[in-house]
């Protein structure tokens, strides 16, 4: 069997999408397995910038069979639109490339509406969430009250649903938020349009698919959203995403063994950045990292939000390995270093006074640690061009060198720009 899962190992955001449009060449499937609309993969090929929030990475090879996987909440007013966007641009032409399972849960309106009323209620303690509703469409999961993908093509089972969703809603949203209700025929009536337009894509059992073509020797990859640090049970709780984010969730998530996985690629910037609030050990708050932010990019294509930047954290990066089981690293936007006298790189921790090298639990003595910071020469050469590792400038050599010895992990890949060209090999990513 050859299945690989692509995980980010910081907070987001680290370059999963440009790396599993990259790794797709080599695969024949790509599930994407856990989150929803709140993640974003910016993929940029001869020089034209996609952008995907729920549709896999993969789906810009024609040849690569895309799956959304139970585990993802699906908005599918925002599908629509971006399997519209996709066929605009020439893509997606064959149905068949896509497939939604049955069992993924849905996101309708007033999950949006009380993520948004919940985060507002907040004041000056807000989580940070993006207000997609995908926190209150996993509760509903948890709950067993989801609408699923199934229940769009069968109106009378659908409308029971969605009655007894509403009374529990909209008595939340009118009388504890003072907002305005929905009105079920008017959801109903949205819902129609978009259950016609998304049925070519419908799968009633992914599990069943993905398990036959990873035992006919198919390469599969499994394409996680956010990072390790955003777990809902082993991030920096609770400002964390509201599934888990660990490789682990691939097989959970998709109704497969563990055993069908043989490599777990952790996928991590040259620097480290963080969406919204929680705590952030490394980030800067003067002009590197305003310089770090504006050549980066940093810019959630989600939200549209700054990103917080700082140095490389190896402690938090350590503790994304062992969680997940990380076998081989991506390293992303090292061209973005470009231009610094010198680099920091955080080894260790101190709390209290003292000197500690594993991540806390607590992200309230998360808080309160002080970075032990490692300085590296930094460089001044443009890498965006570079076509070979050779051709990197001794320095950043150096640098990935470094990082690669403290983790003990293979760096394999290494991007040096946003297009699929800009990517530098040390080892395949499959052996044949």
């Amino acid at each position: 069997m050859s299945g690989v899962v692509v995980v980010g190992a910081q907070w987001g955001d680290e370059g999963k999408g440009k790396l599993i449009d990259v790794f797709a060449e080599k695969a024949d499937m790509v599930v994407r397995y856990q989150g929803g609309a709140n993640a974003g993969h910016t993929l940029v090929v001869n020089g034209q910038k996609t952008i995907l929030h729920l549709v896999p990475s993969g789906i810009l090879r024609a040849e690569t069979t895309c799956v959304i996987a139970s585990g993802v909440v699906i908005d599918v007013f925002a599908i629509s639109k971006e399997i519209q966007g996709l066929k605009a641009s020439g893509l997606l032409q064959n149905p068949k490339q896509l497939m939604i399972s049955d069992t993924a849960t849905v996101i309708l309106p007033y999950h949006k509406a009380l993520d948004a009323a919940r985060e507002s209620a907040l004041s000056d303690e807000k989580i940070g969430t993006t207000g997609k509703g995908i926190g209150p469409a996993y509760e509903d999961r948890a709950s067993r009250r989801a609408i699923l993908f199934g229940d769009l093509f069968d109106r009378d089972s659908l409308r029971k649903k969605l009655e007894l969703a509403l009374r529990e809603k909209n008595f939340i949203l009118e009388n504890y938020y003072k907002s305005t209700p929905f009105n079920i025929d008017e959801i109903l009536k949205d819902l129609e349009a978009v259950t016609e337009e998304l049925a070519p894509y419908r799968a009633k059992d992914c599990s069943l698919f993905i398990s036959k073509n990873l035992k006919a020797g198919k390469r599969v990859l499994f394409e996680g959203a956010q990072g390790t640090m955003l777990d809902v049970l082993h991030g920096t709780y609770p400002f964390v995403t509201s599934s888990s984010t660990l490789s682990s969730n691939a097989c959970a998530s998709t109704g497969i063994g563990p055993m069908s996985v043989n490599k777990v690629i952790g996928v991590f910037k040259a620097y480290t950045t963080r969406v919204g609030s929680g705590p952030f050990p490394t980030e800067l708050h003067d002009e590197v990292g305003e310089k770090i932010q504006a050549d980066g990019h940093e810019f959630g294509s989600t939200t549209g939000r700054a990103r917080r930047c700082g140095w490389l954290d190896l402690v938090a990066l350590k503790y994304a390995i062992r969680v997940n089981g990380i076998t081989n690293l991506a390293m992303m936007k090292i061209d973005v270093l470009t231009g610094h006298e010198r680099l920091g790189v955080c080894t260790a921790y101190k709390l209290n006074g003292e000197i500690i090298t594993e991540l806390p639990t607590s992200p309230y003595e998360l808080e309160k640690v002080e970075p032990i910071i490692e300085w590296l020469p930094g460089w001044n050469q443009d890498l965006t061009k570079v076509k070979t590792l050779s051709d990197l400038p001794r320095p950043t050599t150096n640098y990935i060198d470094y990082i690669g010895s403290q983790l003990g992990t293979p760096i394999d890949v290494i991007s040096v720009g946003p297009g699929r060209e800009q990517t530098l090999w040390v080892k395949p990513l499959f052996n044949n």
